[in-house]
């Protein structure tokens, strides 16, 4: 069950643990006794995400509020760094060899290519 946020007019925020079918409900103040609406205080911890994930995130909630310049960007990335690379640069790079093969007639086979394209 997750925890949720309440907060009494009068004892201020607290917290509890609820079924997700009751999240917008009100809760009972455990100190007066009164009803207090849910709200959302903090943010969502996404400690069991994968890491990859929670930095994509964190790097959007960065760039919605202060995006970065240009310079600020470059600055980040090396040169010929590969990710962010331009046209001219990617005439430099040098595409990975094909794997070929060769029967003992001499016929070459490509095992990498689409085997299910026969030719044009």
């Amino acid at each position: 069950m997750p925890v949720y946020e309440y907060l009494c007019d009068d004892c201020g925020p607290f917290k509890d643990l609820r079924p997700m079918s009751e999240c917008d409900d009100p809760q009972v103040c455990p100190q007066c006794e009164i009803m207090a609406p849910r709200v959302i205080l903090t943010a969502p911890n996404f400690f069991c995400m994968p890491s990859e994930t929670r930095k994509a995130h964190a790097v959007n909630e960065r760039s919605t509020h202060a995006p970065q310049t240009l310079a600020q960007y470059k600055a980040s990335h090396g040169p010929g760094c590969g990710c962010c690379s331009t046209g001219k640069n990617l005439s430099d790079k040098k595409k990975p060899a094909r794997l070929v093969t060769k029967t003992r007639s001499g016929a070459k086979g490509f095992p990498t290519a689409r085997p299910w394209m026969i030719s044009h």
